[in-house]
């Protein structure tokens, strides 16, 4: 981590060296001037994180020193050091743009924690506008946005594939804006004048999906009182995009396959084989190749369907684009409500990139527009944030501790980890088998299998790398 480096403003040379040694014993980098007017030389020509003023200084005193500083350096922290009898003065200087005061006597705990505190808030701010620039450097794929190297893999490997006609399999977490990616992948590619069929495998009845992917005619079943195309027919020309795919009956599976073969498709109860034109998209959360293995999705549709794989980043893995996609929706929420709300709290931004988001930009989305509904502030802060947001610690793996009596097997070792590897993958066997550098068969039979010999084999799991 870079050192933190601030300026004292003090008439008092010996407080300067008091601080200057007491601090850089902790890793800060100390600088210090003798009256208000050197500070704000030194501001104009040298870098900073924080700046730490006393109150009460000959000449320019340290509140009007605030104030210009305020006005002219609002991405620089000030901190204000003031005797217990100026405590009012110093809440004047809050007002006028400082970030914290401490009181003399020196705490030099306080101190270092304040600094640490107005450090962190300076690095975020300066996240946000580096984001904000990076945006407007077009980090961008149609309406997907973002600035991580996940997303920016992401992006690269739209623009690749869009034009293309081969079938494209989406994966990622529920949340993640599969259905966004899908559209988009749409939007850029040559049937971008043709339809867009969106159909969510698992939200149709079974009974009802074969009709509304094929089609019927009339009287192929009691309440087929008219014929009717089917989505298939309908995309034609275009792009049909299967959500869930996962979900898709078992005895469905082989006439989906026969589609895409063929390039056919016959309605129920018809006899007639109708020619299509379509591109497949289909998106799952699901691990499929842990469902070929389980018999419940068929090997032959599953290479036909992942042609090309694009797999859509977590908002866990994105970095400090959980502030980008906040301010989006601060700003979204926020004309919708009529409400002056125009970001995000330092300390709310930090829960927020804290935060693990199992629901991923669908929950930040609730979380936010919850939050803007609530506060009664231009910018949201931690009070304004679900509970669990504001409360979130991560569960890290301990590995080891001081204590002898605390440590544990190698075996109890590699499963909490590769527990932990597990969740932060969303349950899917294959990508982490992927990061663990082990075969998923091997992961499945050895790890996620039943009985207390799974559990106790783990350590060799670690042997059969693929």
């Amino acid at each position: 981590m870079r050192m933190i480096r601030i300026l004292v403003a003090d008439d008092d040379s010996s407080v300067c060296e008091l601080i200057n040694v007491r601090l850089k014993a902790r890793g800060i980098e100390v600088s210090w001037r003798t009256s208000a007017d050197e500070a704000l030389a030194a501001i104009a020509t040298e870098s900073f994180d924080v700046l730490v003023t006393d109150l009460s200084m000959h000449g320019m005193n340290g509140l009007e020193l605030c104030e210009r500083v305020a006005t002219n350096r609002p991405d620089l922290p000030v901190i204000v050091m003031t005797a217990h009898t100026n405590v009012e003065n110093a809440v004047g200087a809050l007002r006028s743009g400082a970030y914290d005061f401490i009181t003399k006597p020196l705490d030099m705990d306080a101190l270092f924690y304040a600094i640490e505190r107005a450090a962190k808030h300076r690095a975020l701010q300066t996240e946000v506008k580096r984001l904000e620039r990076a945006l407007s450097a077009s980090h961008s794929f149609d309406e997907l946005i973002g600035t991580s190297p996940a997303m920016v893999k992401l992006f690269d490997m739209l623009r690749r594939v869009s034009d293309l006609d081969a079938s494209v399999l989406i994966v990622g977490e529920s949340g993640t804006g599969k259905d966004l990616t899908a559209r988009a992948l749409h939007r850029n590619s040559k049937r971008a004048e043709g339809p867009f069929i969106p159909i969510n495998c698992a939200a149709v009845p079974e009974q009802l999906i074969e009709s509304e992917l094929f089609g019927h005619v009339k009287g192929a079943f009691t309440d087929a009182k008219a014929d009717h195309a089917g989505l298939f027919v309908e995309a034609n020309g275009g792009t049909i995009f299967l959500d869930e795919i996962g979900e898709l009956p078992l005895r469905l599976q082989p006439k989906l396959l026969r589609v895409l073969q063929e390039k056919t498709v016959r309605a129920v109860g018809g006899k007639r084989e109708i020619p299509v034109d379509v591109r497949i998209i289909a998106a799952t959360n699901r691990d499929l190749e842990s469902a070929v293995e389980e018999g419940t999705f068929r090997e032959d549709l599953f290479y036909r369907i992942n042609v090309i794989q694009v797999e859509v980043p977590p908002l866990r893995g994105r970095g400090g684009d959980v502030l980008l996609y906040a301010r989006h929706f601060v700003e979204q929420f926020a004309a919708a409500m009529g409400k002056k709300v125009s970001g995000v709290s330092s300390v709310a931004a930090e829960r927020l990139l804290a935060y693990s988001w199992p629901g991923n930009t669908r929950e930040l989305q609730n979380c936010i527009e919850r939050a803007v509904a609530l506060t009664d502030y231009e910018e949201i802060t931690v009070d304004d944030l679900p509970e669990r947001v504001r409360n979130y610690r991560r569960s890290d793996v301990i590995v080891a501790g001081e204590d002898p009596t605390e440590l544990v097997p190698l075996e109890e070792v590699t499963r909490r980890y590769m527990t932990r590897v597990l969740e932060a993958c969303g349950g899917n066997k294959t990508l982490a088998a992927k990061i663990l550098q082990v075969n998923r068969r091997t992961l499945t039979r050895k790890f996620c299998g039943e009985g207390k010999a799974a559990a106790a084999s783990s350590t060799s799991i670690l042997e059969e790398t693929s």
